[in-house]
């Protein structure tokens, strides 16, 4: 009776593992030919040799009302560091002034994963770009009771 169950054992694994390669041969064989002779197969059509092609027509567009997206500035989405060292986030936002220089620059702090938080304003002279980081003159402390910027999201 034990040498039953490994037998039994065996057969079941034997089955399982042939029964994916029967399958498989299956959809490879291919159909047995046609019994029909030569002479009775039904003639093909011949294909036309060039069919005439046409482009396309296309018309453009007569509104003009579509203004071409406005240029990022290279400053947002760089790493925002406190001057303590934390990792404030990114740079979400610059503002600028009628010169085009930039104002200030918006971060969102005190959010936790992206959810929450709130938008501030870093003033000009309390960063500094360094290659790909900002560093601001100013603790995490400090950036957190800043005040909130309405308006931008």
């Amino acid at each position: 009776m034990s040498i039953l169950n490994p037998v039994r054992i065996l057969g079941v694994m034997t089955i399982l593992a042939t029964a994916p390669l029967i399958a498989a041969n299956a959809q490879t064989q291919t159909p047995a030919p046609s019994e029909l002779p030569a002479a009775s197969k039904p003639e093909t059509a011949p294909l036309p040799q060039t069919l005439p092609t046409q482009k396309p027509m296309i018309t453009p567009r007569a509104d003009k009302s579509v203004t071409p997206p406005a240029k990022v500035h290279p400053l947002i989405g760089l790493a925002v560091f406190s001057a303590d060292g934390n990792n404030l986030g990114s740079v979400h936002s610059v503002a600028t002034d009628a010169d085009g220089k930039v104002a200030a620059i918006h971060i969102k702090t005190g959010s936790f994963l992206g959810i929450g938080g709130k938008l501030v304003a870093i003033p000009e002279g309390k960063f500094t770009r360094s290659g790909v980081n900002v560093r601001l003159g100013m603790t995490a402390e400090e950036v957190s009771k800043l005040p909130e910027v309405k308006g931008q999201t």
